[in-house]
């Protein structure tokens, strides 16, 4: 990646100042910011809002999840008091973009 790592963490983030921070940078503000720090999107790819394992994972994960067309989506502050709604595909191709 852009670090010289092999590895990229699937880790997105978004700032309070609207800034997009993927890989290392937004695992590393994960402590700091983890309302808006999107990981684990994988597990809801390809699965309905009232499954199971979508609802126990959703207990645990410190972003918000929410339904959208059956499905979950990841709704998170954008910046400038803006929030927008994801799709796991969306936050897994952002990831993608930065290798």
């Amino acid at each position: 990646n852009d670090q010289g790592n092999r590895i990229t963490p699937s880790y997105v983030a978004f700032t309070p100042e609207g800034e997009r921070l993927i890989g290392d940078a937004a695992k590393n503000q994960l402590t700091s910011n983890p309302e808006n720090t999107v990981f684990d999107a994988k597990r809801l790819i390809g699965r309905t809002w009232n499954d199971p394992s979508v609802q126990q994972d959703i207990k645990f994960l410190p972003f918000k999840v929410v339904e959208k067309k059956t499905k979950p989506y990841v709704q998170v502050d954008i910046g400038g008091g803006q929030t927008k709604t994801f799709a796991p595909e969306e936050i897994s191709a952002m990831v993608l973009t930065k290798m």
